[in-house]
């Protein structure tokens, strides 16, 4: 069973380890050095700003989303889910908590690696819709956002 809950900040080492894991995956296809070499000080100034989910399996956290919420737009950020649980609905459990607590949201906001098919099919999959394309993004990368309405 997944548990999603806010993060503490004794969650950040493990948290750190899991999203190397996750995007340690497209190392082949994208340069990912921001995602995969942040360091604890970065993480805890990013959790002073923005809000952390974490997702458990048997008290082991398995993924993490970070987000906010400006102007009534809900941005979600680093969605990142360990590779031994990947397709066992542990991001659909991060976003749909995302989803039920921003309240004081009417648009829900992301982006991922346009050459991802897998991410872009899963926020599709949600009920999310391309909104843009943002070339040479972070760190040189290609970028495709999707949008949801309320």
């Amino acid at each position: 069973m997944i548990h999603v809950r806010p993060a503490t900040e004794i969650d950040l080492p493990v948290l750190l380890q899991v999203q190397r894991a996750a995007f340690g995956e497209y190392a082949g296809i994208y340069e990912l050095s921001s995602w995969t070499t942040e360091t604890l000080e970065s993480l805890k100034e990013d959790a002073r700003e923005k809000h952390i989910f974490v997702a458990e399996t048997e008290g082991e956290i398995v993924g993490s989303v970070r987000f906010w919420t400006v102007a009534g737009v809900c941005v979600i950020r680093l969605l990142s889910v360990s590779p031994a649980y990947q397709s066992r609905g542990v991001g659909k459990s991060l976003i749909r908590e995302i989803e039920r607590a921003t309240t004081d949201a009417h648009k829900l906001y992301a982006c991922t690696m346009l050459r991802t098919a897998r991410n872009i099919q899963f926020f599709m999959d949600l009920g999310y819709k391309v909104e843009s394309l943002l070339p040479n993004h972070y760190d040189h990368l290609d970028l495709i956002c999707f949008a949801k309405y309320r």
